[in-house]
Order: structure tokens, then C-alpha cells, then sequence
């Protein structure tokens, strides 16, 4: 399952923020006679909060199970308990709604996006990595806030073209060239679908985003000045977005030959690519498992621009975060496990057996990539990638965009359909 992540995108150069210093991490507080133990327990509701002496640690269900085997060795060598609750859905808003009420963990893992609205609440406290340059730099610029770094990253994903290469064994020079290839496969009936990208009835802007911007769409203008997004400058109904979604409309449900249709999406996208449908997926990480157990030839590469008139086809990284709860009560513990322990080699590579996603640790990526290629294709496949912007306004797009992307795909008038999503944004936003 991939991290869902989601910002505006302005095209053009995009500034980093530099990794600032942060406060000395703590050191661990002496133990008591407490047992070396961790337990898990998954929970959508009423996750249990911090408790002294015992640090607890809230993950969704995936990360939760692959949190196992590295908080054992925690709880053993600082003889402490760890308790992981996996909280099945809205972790974040969870989270957040627990932390105000006095009932936060010491510890929440999710994604890098989250870091706006998290300190915008005081829900974490920033934290101090002593080697910073043994991360993937974009782990750490997006793991950083105002100057301040808020987590520590453990891997990282983005996107890419997952191609049958059975079906098309050349890599696409452009999207024109895709369409075209997908064109003559079905008309030669040897596949059902041009191109596997999610859609669905509500939209997907996190994979639409590629297409998107290939074509001059954002959602956010770019402040160069100051490296940030502006969220009450609003780029969703702007010229040149109206002309990406105009060709993103060309090859919607509305074309002679259908390209983008709301019947695949996040539910099947991948499972139409295994059972050999469509040659082309655009996916990430969490695809190859079951592609490979379906047994397709298959190759990972960059997704590419139009052919005319292209920007770059930027897509999104992501880095998951271990976060330090601002109102746990083992904050000394915490602040141990996230700074020191998270950004262990050997922890690094036990989060990527449990759950392969390419390490952000570079150490650690360089003992698990050989056995595994496609971590490379993947991270080459974004180098270009852009870490999302950590704004709080970031988490106001999804549903009134990815409607109107949907609609759009579906035949809707662009110019209207934009305009009234840019005024729900402008209301959500407040």
C-alpha cells in the first residue's frame, strides 16, 4: 500500500529547503525493572495513548506488522516495553484529535506530507540528526519545516511506468508514443485497456499528477523568494492548467479510443496490468509484488511528457516519517528510538524486509538494492521527483480536484469544472 500523498505542484525550479539545526537530541532515561516486551494491537477507534514507561507507537496497519521485529530489538536492549497500535483508518486526523485531548502516543510513523498541519497543531516536536548526510537529501528536505527537521525518514517511493514487456518492449519516448503503442495492442486485441492509471469515479490527483503537469498544470503558485508554495494563490483554474486537463479530456471517456477512463482505479488498476490486459501501469513499489507472482515480464522506467510542447512529467516523492508526539509522556524514550534508532543501517534494512520500499538511509539502500533491481529503476524513474510540499492547505486537494479530474476524464467542460474546484480549494483552505 502506498503512502497517499498529495500537493500543488508549481512548475518550474523548486528551491529546497536546506536541513536547519535542530535541538540536541536526548539521551535514553535510565530503565527500571520494566520487562524488555512489545505487544501490538490494531484498533480504528481508541488507540491507547502514552503511558509512562512504556513507549507506544501508532502506525496503519502495514507498518504497524513490519514495526514488529525492530521494536523487540528496541524493547531488549533498552529493557523497556513497546506497545504498537495499528490504527486502521485516518491516522492522521486520529492522531491530531488525540494529541488536543491529551491522549497522543509517543510516537506516530506516516507520511512526510503530514509535517504542515502536525506542527501547525503542535501534535510533534522537531528533532536532531547527527549525520545527515547518510540520508537521500530528499528525504531530509522533505522531512523539513520551517527550518526545522520534524521526522526521520525511513524510505521512500515514487511512481513510475511499469510496462509489460511482453506486450511492448521498448520504453516510450513520449506519451504520444504510449497511446500510439496501446492503440495498435488493442486493435490487434491483444490487450483491453491502453494504459492502467488509476482514475476512479472521485479521481487519483497523485497519479494524474504526471500527466498534469506534463502539460503546464499546478494547483499551487511557487514563491522562488521564499521556497514555498502559496496556498491563497491558487494555480487549479489557471491557463495553463485548463490546457494540460484540455489534453488530458483528448484522451478521456469522451475520445474514439478511449485512453483514461473512471472504471480503473486504486481497486484494479494493478490487477488489470497482471491479468494481462493492459501493457502499461503507472504505479509504484507496492505493484511489483503482485506482478511478479502473476508472472509478467515486466520493466520499470520514467513516466515521459507529450511529445509537443511537454513540460517535464514531474511527479511526487515521498518519504515515510517517524514523527516524535509533542505531548507523549516518554519523550526522552521517544526522541532515543526516532533519532538514534530509526537511523540505524541494520533498522533501515529490517523496514525494508518487512515491507520493501528503497531505504532512506543511502547505507541502507546499498545493501538491499542488488537483490533487488527494481528499488533503482524506481528511484532513477524519479530522480526528477519533486518531495510534496508539507503545507497544511496540501490536504484540502484531494477530494475537490480529484473530482473535478475525474469529471473531466468522464467528458465534463474543463474551463467550468476547474473554476469550481478552485472555488471549493479557496473554501476548504478558508
Amino acid at each position: 500500500m502506498r503512502i497517499r500523498l498529495l500537493a500543488g505542484l508549481a512548475l518550474g525550479s523548486l528551491a529546497l529547503t536546506a536541513c536547519a539545526s535542530t535541538p540536541t537530541a536526548t539521551t535514553p532515561a535510565a530503565s527500571t525493572a520494566a520487562p524488555a516486551t512489545t505487544s501490538a494491537s490494531p484498533t480504528a477507534q481508541a488507540p491507547a495513548g502514552s503511558v509512562a514507561g512504556t513507549l507506544t507507537i501508532w502506525a496503519d496497519d502495514k507498518r504497524a506488522a513490519a514495526l514488529k521485529t525492530v521494536a523487540d530489538k528496541f524493547a531488549a536492549e533498552n529493557s523497556v516495553k513497546v506497545n504498537i497500535q495499528a490504527v486502521s483508518q485516518d491516522l492522521q486526523n486520529t492522531f491530531v484529535t488525540a494529541s488536543q485531548a491529551g491522549n497522543a502516543p509517543d510516537i506516530v510513523v506516516g507520511a512526510h506530507d503530514w509535517i504542515g498541519n502536525l506542527v501547525q497543531n503542535s501534535a510533534i516536536s522537531p528533532v536532531s540528526l547527527t549525520d545527515k548526510a547518510a540520508f537521500d537529501p530528499k528525504a531530509l528536505a522533505a522531512t523539513t519545516y520551517d527550518g526545522q527537521t520534524y521526522g526521520v525518514p525511513y524510505m521512500r517511493e515514487n511512481i513510475a511506468l511499469i510496462r509489460n514487456t511482453d506486450l511492448a518492449p521498448t520504453a516510450p519516448a513520449t506519451l504520444d508514443d504510449l497511446i500510439a503503442k496501446g492503440k495498435e495492442l488493442k486493435a490487434a486485441n491483444k490487450v483491453s485497456e491502453i494504459l492502467c492509471l488509476p482514475v476512479g469515479q472521485n479521481g487519483d490527483v497523485y497519479h494524474m499528477m504526471p500527466l498534469m503537469s506534463a502539460g503546464g498544470g499546478s494547483f499551487f503558485a511557487y514563491d522562488a523568494a521564499t521556497g514555498k508554495f502559496d496556498p491563497k494563490n491558487l494555480t487549479i483554474a489557471s491557463p495553463k492548467t485548463i490546457a494540460a486537463m484540455e489534453k488530458i479530456k483528448a484522451i478521456g471517456e469522451t475520445a474514439a479510443t478511449p485512453v483514461l477512463k473512471r472504471s480503473i482505479g486504486n481497486d484494479n488498476a494493478i490487477s488489470t496490468f497482471t491479468g494481462g490486459k493492459c501493457a502499461f501501469l503507472v504505479s509504484g513499489p507496492w505493484a511489483t509484488a503482485d506482478i511478479k507472482k502473476a508472472n509478467i515480464k515486466y520493466d520499470i522506467t520514467a513516466i515521459p511528457t507529450w511529445k509537443e510542447g511537454g513540460f517535464p512529467a514531474s511527479q511526487f516523492y515521498g518519504a515515510g516519517t517517524f514523527y516524535v508526539a509533542a505531548k507523549g509522556k516518554n519523550a526522552t524514550l521517544a526522541q532515543e528510538f526516532v533519532t538514534n534508532y530509526v537511523s540505524k543501517v541494520e533498522t533501515q534494512v529490517a523496514l525494508y524486509n518487512a515491507e520493501a520500499r528503497p531505504p532512506a538511509l543511502t547505507a541502507a539502500l546499498d545493501q538491499v538494492k542488488a537483490a533487488d533491481p527494481d528499488l533503482q529503476k524506481f528511484l532513477d524513474a524519479g530522480k526528477d521527483a519533486i518531495p510534496m510540499p508539507a503545507i497544511p492547505a496540501m490536504g484540502k486537494v484531494w477530494d475537490p480536484v480529484g473530482k473535478a479530474q475525474a469529471a473531466i476524464v468522464g467528458g465534463a467542460d474543463v474551463t467550468s469544472t476547474l473554476k469550481s474546484a478552485e472555488t471549493a480549494l479557496k473554501a476548504a483552505i478558508g
